[in-house]
């Protein structure tokens, strides 16, 4: 779509909510269409599906073999097609589910709400710093529902541990760590397979400058820097945005970085990494590695009365040890909640009911720009001078 232009996005302020009627389907049924259906969004029709009180009517990919597996497999009535404009110009459809590469969030968001559909767009909802702005301008403007797929944010037992740390039970917090480490050795992707005459490169480039097809770029765009931002904006956003729910802190003043391609040389970003960014009250680090699964990912809270580690499967709580100790293994908590639900589940069902009360969503415009903003200045200081400040930017 070429550069944003703020002219345009400002310009079209006129297309609130008062411009578009609202007409849900039979029995208040909401009529969704999924722009980019490749495995997370996929994943996303499948949480539709189970939620129910939505019609998928319209599927659109790039890649025609996506759009005829997501067909099959989650609405086998749909129109499928090639151009998300298509999805947008029908007035019949309510709603869109965005999951398509990085950058291609904003400008499909953009117009997407300019043409009256709510939206559940997944994360990063930006590409840029820049982007952000220019974004919560055109959301407002339209007076649409946009969901960001931060889902820990509607997950019952992120709340819990929420109003845990907010009631003192761990003291003051002053510092989390965050990691997040998955293994791309054990299972590399296959990439060989992929019938290029069925997929159209150029729509899938994007603003992204021109170059010939490569399958390890169209495969795995999220460690390309034109189409993904790495594990900052792919995993650290997550856990960031956790840190600025239960902080209320959104806007750090500092951030360091650094990173290396240590085993994954033909990709951009790095597979090893680490940063660390300062908030008002705290600093919330983030560590990664791409070579193995071992701890997986999540938080720990580290409190002046103790500690809670808090991941998707459960949290526990530590009180402070009476004396200095070197033991490996942290001692019994001494609360521990398990969950057995999927936090996607949730946070779909609360971009349904917002839909029918025009109510503001868990994971808001600001609160998906916030996140993302804290992922591009990790990244700034790992790809440059090491260091990003508040007061400097670039």
């Amino acid at each position: 779509m070429g550069q944003l232009n703020r002219r345009l996005f400002i310009g079209t302020a006129a297309a609130t909510a008062a411009s578009y009627s609202r007409i849900l389907g039979a029995n208040q049924r909401v009529r969704i269409g999924a722009i980019g259906t490749g495995s997370r969004c996929q994943y996303l029709l499948s949480v539709l599906n189970k939620v129910g009180r939505n019609d998928i009517v319209a599927l659109c990919d790039v890649y025609e073999p996506h759009v005829l597996e997501a067909q099959s497999k989650y609405a086998n009535n749909a129109k499928t097609g090639e151009q998300y404009q298509a999805i947008l110009d029908r007035k019949d459809i309510d709603a869109v589910v965005i999951g398509t590469p990085d950058h291609w969030h904003v400008p499909i968001t953009i117009a997407a709400v300019q043409a009256g559909k709510d939206v559940y767009c997944e994360k990063p909802v930006t590409h840029t710093i820049e982007q952000g702005d220019i974004l919560i301008q055109a959301v407002h403007a339209s007076g649409r529902v946009v969901q960001t797929g931060t889902q820990q944010r509607s997950w019952p037992h992120y709340f819990q541990a929420r109003e845990l740390i907010n009631s003192g039970q761990i003291g003051q917090v002053t510092f989390v760590r965050t990691y997040w480490y998955q293994n791309h050795l054990l299972h590399p992707s296959e990439t060989s397979h992929i019938d290029t005459s069925k997929l159209n490169w150029k729509l899938f480039l994007g603003s992204a400058p021109d170059r010939e097809f490569d399958s390890d770029q169209y495969s795995n765009w999220r460690w390309y820097w034109d189409f993904g931002g790495g594990a900052m904006t792919d995993l650290f956003i997550h856990w960031v945005d956790v840190v600025h729910w239960f902080t209320g802190e959104n806007m750090p003043s500092r951030a360091t970085g650094s990173g290396t391609k240590a085993i994954l040389q033909h990709r951009q970003t790095p597979d090893t990494m680490s940063a660390a960014l300062q908030y008002p009250s705290s600093i919330v680090e983030f560590d990664c590695a791409l070579l193995g699964y071992l701890e997986g990912g999540g938080l720990m809270f580290r409190g002046t009365k103790g500690a809670l580690r808090l991941h998707r499967r459960g949290f526990a709580v530590y009180d402070e040890l009476p004396s200095y100790s070197e033991n490996f293994e942290v001692d019994k908590p001494r609360l521990e909640v398990r969950s057995q639900r999927d936090g996607a589940i949730d946070h779909m069902i609360n971009f349904l009911d917002c839909i029918e009360s025009r109510k503001l969503p868990n994971a808001s415009i600001e609160i998906g720009v916030a996140a993302a903003r804290a992922g591009h200045v990790a990244n700034f200081a790992l790809r440059g001078p090491g260091v990003w400040s508040a007061t400097s930017q670039s």
